[in-house]
């Protein structure tokens, strides 16, 4: 009696289209219109496997100035085979659409589209933004990865932020091999709360500086998502992924070095550098060149954040600083400095 023959997968459905098992295809979810008339769409990719398996989103610029996650979505898809693939991968390159196209981190009505999730049908822009990404990725998806930058004139150290106290996301994130897993909380209105309450884990990655492709920033991100992918089953057991340099620190708390007067910087603190309590990060100057005040470190810890900004006025943020446990600190774990 002849085997009987695997039933193929069934395609997957996302607006109109629905993407074949074992294909890739470019979909285009609509937004809205200009006023010139033309139509805005949320670019959308679906690599669709022929075996089963988990579906997972990789999206990037929710902020229109955070372009480092384009250029890890692109590298990703660079590798990643749909014929080759198991579940399902969907990665959003730009979500804000508009704010990409204008050059700036928010919507054209000044609304931070990651503050607006989970949206409204007829709600404002950024609520049917949202509204679409939820509907038509999120519902759809077992597990996340948001890709994100330091805000303007700052730049962030390669850090997954997550909730460390669920076990399952904890182990995607010691996959994705960031040099430092932060515990984030939630946040009201944000992508990974919303996706949160509708059970997908989300692993969100912040790294590099607003409007720079920082190479470093870049690497990092691939290697990780590629990783997670790795770990879910996703990718052939056959295909090598780029290992972590070792363990990521684990970091619960975390505080900003604020200017204690305005004036001039000179920032000597790099990310990823350990310092101690009481350390010199750098100076404040007046215009004269008379020194005002010193930048010390208020708490031991990791620098996973710092302005870029040489001007600061008084109260200004300036090294953020994440604490590690060091009963929990993992033996070789060791942090890249960069800058």
């Amino acid at each position: 009696m002849a085997a009987a023959r695997r039933r193929p997968r069934p395609s997957f459905a996302i607006g109109s289209v629905r993407v074949r098992a074992g294909s890739r295809q470019e979909v285009s979810l609509p937004i809205s219109r200009l006023v010139t008339g033309a139509e805005v769409s949320l670019p959308v990719h679906v690599l669709h496997g022929r075996e089963d398996g988990p579906t997972v989103w990789v999206d990037a610029a929710i902020h229109g100035d955070e372009v480092v996650g384009i250029e890890v979505i692109r590298r990703v898809l660079a590798q990643v085979s749909a014929r080759r693939i198991r579940g399902t991968l969907i990665a959003v390159p730009i979500v804000n659409v508009l704010g990409v196209m204008s050059r700036d981190r928010y919507l054209p009505d000044r609304r931070d589209l990651n503050r607006s999730f989970p949206g409204a049908a007829r709600g404002s822009l950024a609520a049917r933004i949202a509204h679409l990404m939820m509907t038509e990725i999120v519902a759809k998806s077992d597990v996340g990865i948001d890709l994100h930058t330091a805000s303007d004139r700052r730049s962030n150290l390669p850090q997954v932020r997550c909730d460390l106290e669920d076990p399952r996301t904890r182990e995607l994130a010691e996959a994705f091999g960031a040099p430092v897993l932060y515990h984030a909380r939630l946040r009201d209105g944000s992508l990974r709360s919303a996706a949160r309450e509708r059970g997908a884990r989300v692993l969100l990655y912040e790294a590099g500086e607003a409007w720079r492709f920082d190479e470093w920033a870049i690497t990092a991100g691939v290697d990780g998502v590629l990783r997670v992918l790795h770990a879910l089953g996703m990718l052939p057991e056959d295909e090598q992924v780029v290992p972590p340099g070792g363990p990521s620190v684990v970091c619960w708390r975390s505080g900003w070095v604020r200017a204690r007067r305005t004036g001039i910087l000179g920032l000597g603190a790099s990310l990823g550098q350990r310092v101690v309590e009481g350390e010199r990060l750098g100076e404040l100057h007046d215009s004269f060149g008379r020194r005002l005040a010193i930048v010390k470190a208020d708490r031991d810890g990791i620098v996973i954040g710092r302005t870029e900004a040489p001007l600061v006025n008084s109260g200004d943020a300036l090294v953020h600083i994440a604490s590690s446990d060091p009963e929990e600190e993992p033996e070789g774990a060791k942090v890249p400095v960069i800058g």
